[in-house]
């Protein structure tokens, strides 16, 4: 049944945001301190970044195998087995022996965490009206920022004390609490829209067709941007500017104050203004690539310039993300194919992003950051092409 009491619409947001939160902190948290492990472990960063590349790549697949599962069984319990896999996890993680016992449980971990979105799509598609889910998806979307905020803050104060094992041990302590308060106040839905979906509807709305596909590279791109950029921005600040890892973890919390301020403003122009997801996804596109041409042209100069470049240029992403994330899926609703789409859209995101931490890394090492950083100016331009090329498009197959 939808909800109808603005204040059981806002609880429900809340719960799925800090869900959603928790599920962050036990994600991103490897490539938080993982300048802390460079140091420490004595392993290069594409040695250690190996992990988070797999995470990406098992993520991405989990995505599709998610989705089509959100549309067909329960979303709650779903949501639940990722969370309990993924705090194991997190635990295991302290324990290895080197890299690539690393890599085999973060790949585990990322293919838990892809239990998560697209479940939660579901519950939301189904339990919201279409204006409460716009305002909804903001809301939960809020998770990864505050999620990012609380994992970049607290990180520095754990391994300045504790060292970075701790971090995944309180990361893992965040996942059991949530596990609890998931189970008891999450209402499930009944999975039945796949199944009684009109079948003329699923033809008229296919998932793979020439604009589809075109969304979907759009989305690997902004992956390679918006997880790249937040994975390897501590270590370009730290390595331009001379400045310790714990301060340049620490500079990463502006990221994520960016991205939810660009989650806002990309939500407002949907609905007030442009309409149309693939035309705003553009406009955040091309804000990126003068944010990223900026970024290149004061590198070495200024190092708060360089974190407020990178912040907005990271904003830009999560804009593109929420159009093409969250939006574009909304639309399958009639054909009953929500999760599916949604599970196969965020699958794009994270091949992007397993290019992106291997190769940022790479083309640092090899190359250095002013030809690195003149990679995301060109990967910013080309997404904004193609989603301005097929906005139109996009508008009379999907949105009439």
């Amino acid at each position: 049944m939808k909800l109808t009491n603005r204040r059981e619409i806002n609880f429900f947001a809340i719960l799925l945001a800090a869900t959603y939160m928790v599920s962050y902190l036990t994600r991103i948290n490897y490539g938080a301190v993982i300048s802390a492990m460079v140091e420490s472990t004595g392993y290069s960063k594409s040695m250690l970044s190996l992990a988070l590349t797999g995470s990406f790549v098992t993520y991405g697949a989990g995505q599709v195998i998610s989705g089509v599962l959100g549309d067909r069984f329960s979303p709650k319990k779903l949501v639940f087995y990722g969370l309990t896999v993924t705090v194991l996890m997190n635990i295991m993680i302290p324990l290895c022996q080197g890299p690539y016992q690393m890599l085999a449980v973060w790949c585990v971990n990322g293919f838990a965490q892809s239990f998560m979105w697209p479940p939660m799509v579901k519950l939301m598609v189904m339990r919201l009206s279409q204006d409460d889910y716009k305002e909804a998806v903001v809301k939960v979307s809020w998770g990864s920022s505050l999620g990012t905020i609380a994992i970049y803050l607290v990180s520095p104060i754990l391994i300045s004390s504790f060292g970075w094992k701790s971090v995944f041990f309180f990361s893992a302590l965040c996942g059991i609490f949530m596990i609890f308060i998931w189970n008891k106040y999450c209402e499930d839905v009944a999975v039945v829209s796949s199944v009684k979906a009109d079948y003329s509807a699923k033809k008229k709305m296919p998932i793979f067709s020439p604009i589809m596909i075109a969304v979907m590279l759009a989305v690997i791109l902004q992956g390679m941007l918006k997880d790249g950029v937040t994975t390897w921005m501590p270590s370009y600040i730290a390595e331009t500017y001379n400045i310790s890892n714990i301060i340049s973890i620490l500079s990463g919390v502006i990221l994520p104050v960016f991205s939810i301020v660009c989650f806002h403003l990309s939500t407002y122009l949907y609905v007030k203004k442009l309409t149309n997801p693939l035309t705003c996804a553009g406009a955040f596109f091309c804000a990126g690539t003068i944010a990223a041409c900026a970024l290149s042209l004061i590198t070495g100069r200024n190092a708060a310039l360089s974190v407020l470049l990178s912040a907005i240029l990271t904003g830009c992403m999560h804009g593109v993300n929420m159009m093409l994330i969250s939006m574009v899926p909304s639309f399958f609703n009639k054909s009953g194919n929500v999760s599916t789409v949604s599970g196969i859209i965020n699958c794009c995101t994270y091949i992007g992003s397993a290019i992106s931490t291997y190769g940022i890394a790479f083309m640092a090492e090899r190359w250095g950051w002013t030809f690195t950083l003149g990679t995301w100016i060109a990967t910013a331009l080309f997404g904004g092409l193609i989603c301005i090329l097929y906005a139109k498009p996009f508008k009379s197959k999907y949105m009439s």
